[in-house]
């Protein structure tokens, strides 16, 4: 399960960031998580709460939104939402396509006080 590693990670960077703003109370955390990032959004959710029970961040919501994955032809420089994994242009059937989104995680934004 390396949603728990990826957890951890959020944490570092999460207090990293709190120390860095005097802010010691962490009401949420907001996350970007691409369809591609092979990232479980409930086993990450279970991990972030195991690793901040009994810390000053337990209780945080997370908040996860999944990001649908995307492409551009580079044959017909059409973008489309890669559907079903399909890794070719539903507009010109060519299968040169660069991926444009839907692959990273990120931190959108946080909560804190």
């Amino acid at each position: 399960m390396h949603e728990m590693s990826i957890a951890q990670s959020l944490i570092d960077i999460i207090k990293e960031e709190m120390t860095r703003h005097d802010a010691t109370v962490l009401r949420s955390v907001r996350l970007h998580i691409g369809q591609l990032s092979a990232i479980v959004p409930q086993s990450l959710s279970f991990c972030f709460e195991v690793i901040t029970s009994g810390t000053e961040l337990e209780g945080a919501k997370l908040i996860m939104e999944v990001i649908p994955l995307e492409g551009m032809c580079r044959e017909c420089k059409r973008a489309f939402e890669i559907k079903d994994y399909a890794f070719e242009c539903p507009f010109c059937g060519s299968p040169d396509i660069e991926t444009t989104a839907g692959q990273d995680l990120s931190i959108v934004d946080m909560e804190v006080d």
